[in-house]
């Protein structure tokens, strides 16, 4: 059955209430909700509290290290993903009215896209288009992903491993990702190194570096090519897995195009396998349902026009 909120989204909730816990289910965690939302954790914690009494119903269940909202909760989420959606679509609404291109680009990104032709697009962009603002926003993947879904964005450029029946997807970058240590490490500087001298090694991974998630055939690889070690640290951003591995933590997965300088300055090595692991794409992405304003359009068609004119390993630079 689904959740009936509708009198209190007239008469007694406060909508901030929502927009908390829109962010608290996808952090999965109410310290990583917090400092999104520039808040205290007691407060993110009170406004779950405060939600849950008003709707009269449990969001979030909590078993030991497990965080996930409960059948109401989903309801709740699915909701109030639909409501910021139609408030940040009324300026959408409002430019359409307008006669030159003008308005807001809502981008949501990952971190650390390395690409002097994305670079050069924007510029380009910027200077055809100078009355269109626009605002990026770095996330996780899957943030990046349900902000399209709820239609809260233009677009954005994300790991997507496996096509989403909403959203059209487009082949951006292809990052080769190979094993690195960093200069504190044992291993750095050893040459004549196999895979047999790592298995044993404790590894730096990103927080998507699940099963299931958007990197997860790291953990696939290691796991079939039977590494013992622990992982020791993990981040969703790529320049605190790279400072991980270099501070010695452990080795780790990054992207080659990346470490050049890394490497050239000695302050990452290279580990085997010497042809890496295997690509990971970042795909262009946007809502084939959302209505899109001449400003969204005029963004969207000038950066699938510059891509064309480029191949994936010339976009890496």
């Amino acid at each position: 059955m689904r959740l009936d909120i509708s009198d209190y989204l007239n008469h007694r909730l406060d909508w901030n209430l929502l927009r908390t816990y829109l962010v608290i289910v996808q952090e999965r965690n109410m310290s990583r909700a917090a400092a999104r939302l520039h808040v205290t954790q007691p407060a993110v914690s009170q406004a779950l509290k405060r939600l849950e009494e008003t709707l009269g119903r449990t969001l979030i269940q909590r078993r030991g290290s497990q965080f996930e909202p409960t059948a109401a909760g989903q309801e709740v989420y699915r909701i109030a993903g639909d409501i910021y959606g139609h408030i940040a679509r009324l300026e959408t609404e409002l430019d359409d009215k307008t006669d030159d291109i003008t308005g807001t680009i809502r981008f949501m990104s990952v971190s650390r896209i390395d690409s002097p032709v994305y670079d050069e697009f924007l510029a380009e962009f910027h200077r055809a288009y100078p009355r269109i603002d626009l605002q990026i926003e770095v996330m996780r993947s899957s943030d990046v992903i349900s902000s399209l879904l709820q239609k809260t964005a233009t677009a954005g450029l994300s790991l997507c491993r496996n096509p989403i029946e909403k959203l059209e997807r487009h082949c951006f970058l292809r990052q080769r990702y190979a094993i690195f240590c960093g200069r504190h490490h044992r291993l750095f500087g050893r040459s004549g190194l196999t895979m047999d001298d790592l298995l044993a090694e404790n590894f730096v991974s990103f927080t998507s570096d699940q099963i299931g998630d958007s990197l997860s055939p790291l953990a696939v690889f290691r796991d079939q090519r039977g590494f013992t070690g622990r992982i020791v640290a993990s981040s969703p951003s790529l320049d605190e897995v790279r400072r991980l591995i270099f501070a010695g933590f452990g080795i780790g997965c990054l992207p080659q195009h990346i470490v050049r300088d890394d490497l050239a300055q000695q302050r990452l090595w290279r580990l085997p396998p010497d042809d890496g692991l295997m690509d990971v794409d970042i795909h262009l992405l946007w809502h084939r349902e959302r209505k899109m304003n001449a400003a969204d359009h005029a963004f969207l068609d000038s950066m699938q026009r510059y891509m064309q004119r480029y191949s994936l390993l010339e976009r890496l630079g």
